[in-house]
């Protein structure tokens, strides 16, 4: 019985061993006492590899102990790297060796032998990516090697920018497709993931806010709303020959600037200096121009539109107590009596620069915002078309245009020059306007009387008349932005730029709360006064102390 237990435990571990060794061919060469670096020192090279931790059978599946087949193919890093050999079938490698280009590079000659490649993420792999790259494009690694990029890697730099950090790794393709991410669409996001890295500027003492103040700019916002001939960090920086401004080679060296923005702007800085480019508002190196404007714009737009929404808000309680809880008293004068309130000519003037403004008002934050929905439409084609510009630099001629021939209008017309006279500022204005805002907000009983062209209307007129000189001004300016850089210093593009914004949005705003009041939500004229279509409004002037004159000189 015991003989014939032990003979039973050796059939099965007999059979058991035979099942290994006929599963795994690596299982019969060390079962056999074969050992692969015996014959071949690849086994040495792949100790010290990237693939240490497999063993030969893993890519050698069909060797042997007692035999190596003939014409057996070579192992294909597809096998376990399926994807990688994806990626690289679609890049310009992969596809120009399908094209049959044999001395297009493929996985062994950029990674080396099978046996000893080096993990990718080593230093000493790092640092040699540059001169592999180099073996075919060696005029770009020869400027890589000169640039501030190749000289930090030269020095050991591990986060220093090589090759595949902007090109990709495997797949590469070319700039001019829009996947790529050197494609001009996709610059600022690239060079952005080191120089918008907090952690890597502070480490390394680079500025921290040259991807915020690029975004800030006209180039950047004009970038993210899909142009693709705007200027990018490239444009001016240079490519692989990335150096810095201190160096006289440096493309955005002081003496070399005219050149590098002059490829855009003809003639840029041959009167002036070029200044500093990066400008972010708050930044350490904020020009004080820039500083006092943005201060300035900060405290003026809340204080206005503040003091526009109490006025307001005041006169709207008051009009609702005495409408709902106080007996109505009949109005002394009405325009509904059939006497105009604004000529003809002034409303088609009003209906062009309304048309005008609401344009210029969309198609300018579309620039700012071009992420939101109501700014979309115009981006469309932004790519190939700069479909946005043309209508805003469309809607500020034909603003500026209505603003000359209102001027025409009133030199040419007695008519209408009598009518606007009463758009004049008089003495007694500041008084009227302080009484009735301090009536508006509670203190009284009794409401003081306004003019029938009063401090609401003529503060908005003279607002009107300041606003378009100063967004003409400036808007004129960035429009003829390289007659303006070859002539005069580049901070004056600086200012106007910030002028321009901050003065729409305090126009738009002021629009908002202070004209529509005027003319739907004031409890006299709702739900809309209709002077701008008929000529005749409809407002009630029970608390004015003056006739409206302005219909006499109509009837003239």
């Amino acid at each position: 019985m015991k003989d014939r237990a032990l003979t039973s435990r050796g059939v099965a571990a007999g059979f058991a061993l035979a099942m290994v060794l006929l599963a795994s061919p690596a299982a019969t060469l060390r079962a056999a006492g074969v050992d692969c670096t015996s014959c071949h020192d690849q086994g040495a090279k792949l100790a010290k590899s990237a693939h240490s931790a497999l063993t030969c059978d893993t890519c050698h599946e069909n060797y042997v102990a007692d035999k190596h087949p003939a014409g057996i193919t070579k192992p294909a890093c597809a096998t376990c790297h399926a994807d990688v050999a994806g990626d690289y079938g679609n890049g310009v490698h992969g596809l120009a060796r399908k094209q049959g280009n044999e001395s297009a590079p493929d996985c062994g000659v950029c990674h080396g032998s099978a046996h000893e490649l080096l993990p990718t993420g080593s230093q000493a792999f790092r640092g040699a990516v540059p001169d592999t790259c180099g073996m075919c494009h060696a005029e770009v690694a020869e400027q890589y090697s000169a640039s501030v990029h190749g000289k930090a890697v030269a020095r050991g730099v591990t986060q220093a920018p090589i090759c595949t950090s902007c090109h990709g790794e495997h797949k590469i393709i070319r700039p001019s497709n829009s996947s790529s991410p050197v494609n001009a669409a996709h610059i600022r996001e690239t060079c952005g993931s080191c120089h918008g890295d907090v952690r890597l500027t502070k480490k390394f003492g680079l500025p921290t806010d040259r991807i915020v103040s690029f975004d800030s700019s006209f180039h950047g916002l004009a970038s993210k709303a899909g142009s693709q001939s705007v200027a990018n960090c490239a444009s001016c920086h240079g490519v692989h020959n990335i150096l810095p401004s201190s160096d006289p080679k440096s493309t955005i060296n002081a003496k070399n600037l005219p050149a590098t923005c002059g490829k855009c702007h003809s003639g840029a800085g041959t009167r002036f200096a070029i200044s500093q480019v990066h400008v972010a508002d708050g930044a350490a190196g904020e020009p004080a121009i820039i500083r006092l404007v943005r201060q300035f714009y900060l405290l003026v737009i809340p204080v206005t539109i503040g003091l526009m929404l109490l006025h307001h808000a005041g006169d709207w309680m008051r009009k609702l107590i005495a409408l709902r809880f106080r007996p109505r008293r009949q109005p002394q004068q009405s325009h509904a009596s059939g006497e105009l309130s604004m000529l003809f000519w002034e409303r088609i003037q009003h209906a062009v620069l309304a048309i005008a403004f609401l344009t210029l008002g969309w198609t300018g934050f579309a620039l700012k915002y071009p992420d939101q929905w109501w700014a979309r439409p115009l981006l469309l084609l932004e790519s190939k078309y700069p479909i946005r510009g043309i209508i805003h630099r469309t809607a500020a001629g034909v603003f500026v245009a209505a603003a000359i021939m209102h001027v025409v209008s009133l030199i040419a017309s007695r008519k209408l020059r009598e009518h606007w006279m009463l758009m004049l500022p008089k003495m007694n204005d500041p008084r009227e306007a302080l009484t009735n805002f301090a009536y508006n907000l509670g203190l009284g009983d009794r409401r003081p009387p306004r003019s029938h062209h009063s401090y609401v209307e003529k503060a908005e007129y003279w607002a009107l008349v300041w606003g378009t000189i100063v967004m003409a001004g400036t808007g004129g300016l960035l429009w003829a932005n390289n007659l303006a850089l070859k002539f005069l210093p580049k901070i004056w593009l600086d200012v106007a730029t910030s002028v321009h914004m901050y003065e729409a949005t305090l126009a738009v705003l002021a629009i908002i709360v202070w004209h529509l009041y005027s003319t739907i939500f004031d409890p006299d004229v709702y739900p809309l006064n209709t002077s701008f279509l008929t000529g005749k409004s409809v407002k009630n002037d029970e608390h004015s102390d003056h006739p409206p004159q302005g219909s006499k000189a109509a009837g003239d």
